[in-house]
């Protein structure tokens, strides 16, 4: 059982003992950080997105008295360079650059932790390099689906209408029956008056229908140019391109995994990635575990969602490092 203190609160903030920066190819470098232990269990976050970045408050999920945290940003996204760059930016690319850092590290397992397209990074990643991988603790699931891109672009405005409203907003009515091709258009012309309002208005949509209580703190976050242009701009760049997976590609090749520890946490009115999907990957995975928090959306910083992940890395840490 979880710590009373822990309870519905991420650990105390910290500060990284080490960061870097490390060179992937000719255009992209890739911005690392380690906290907490430096001889501790190694963990990787994996931020959300694509085109999110990851920030301090991602160390806090994990006690740093017993953690390796590992934690980075993903080609274009937050502190690597250059930013927004969709030049050799898929997920093939993002699995390569994970197998770099884990190298570059010196680690020879970790356990994988990530959220959204995080865990659908983590998916990826685990079952193309199962031997590198201790376990997962995935949340919000997303594979990457067409039919979920559809639902994020279509179906979410049955939930969100007044979001939904604010995003095509910025498109002329001729334009808002391919809301994504629209979209992709302007993020990718060079002008800030044309790239910009449009990647605000992407980036707040998806913050508007993140938490499960109406958060403004959260759509002003996802406004700000420094998270909505990359999210924006890299997000859409996925979703055109089938975010570079077959349809059905994390499911098809699940096997390869099934025999690693997995804890799927799901928030029950999750409106980004409905819980359907989460269902789905359960009950594709015998032996995996799925807590649904009740009363929580999408956010990792929902109340439950919170807490059923710091409770996820308080039982693994006694797992796996005794």
């Amino acid at each position: 059982m979880i710590e009373r203190r822990f309870r519905d609160q991420l650990y105390p903030s910290i500060e990284p003992y080490e960061t870097g920066r490390l060179a992937l190819d000719g255009i992209h470098t890739m911005y690392w950080e380690q906290s907490g232990h430096p001889g501790g269990l190694p963990v990787i976050f994996l931020h959300g997105g694509p085109g999110a970045g990851a920030t301090s408050v991602h160390r806090r999920f994990f006690d740093p008295s017993t953690y390796r945290i590992i934690i980075y940003d993903q080609r274009g996204a937050g502190r690597s360079s250059p930013r927004g760059e969709l030049t050799d930016n898929t997920t093939a690319d993002l699995i390569a650059d994970i197998e770099a850092l884990r190298e570059h590290l010196g680690i020879k397992q970790f356990l994988l932790f990530g959220g959204s397209w995080g865990s659908t990074l983590a998916l990826a990643y685990a079952e193309a390099h199962p031997d590198r991988c201790l376990g997962l603790v995935i949340r919000g699931i997303f594979l990457g689906r067409p039919s979920e891109v559809d639902w994020f672009l279509y179906g979410l405005k049955t939930v969100f209408p007044e979001a939904w409203r604010n995003l095509v907003s910025v498109l002329p009515e001729q334009e808002r029956g391919d809301i994504l091709a629209s979209f992709y258009r302007r993020l990718l012309d060079e002008d800030p008056k044309v790239h910009l309002p449009a990647a605000r208005a992407w980036s707040r949509y998806e913050g508007a229908c993140s938490t499960l209580h109406p958060s403004p703190e959260t759509v002003a976050a996802f406004g700000e140019e420094s998270m909505a242009y990359a999210l924006a701009r890299i997000e859409t760049h996925y979703f055109t391109n089938g975010n570079f997976m077959s349809d059905n590609q994390l499911l098809d090749n699940l096997g390869a995994i099934t025999h690693l520890p997995c804890t799927i946490i799901q928030g029950r009115y999750d409106m980004i990635c409905p819980i359907t999907t989460a269902d789905e990957l359960h009950r594709a995975w015998p032996g995996s575990e799925m807590i649904i928090v009740p009363d929580a959306g999408h956010s990792a910083m929902d109340s439950g969602v919170r807490e059923a992940l710091v409770t996820s890395t308080e039982r693994l840490k006694h797992k796996f490092a005794g």
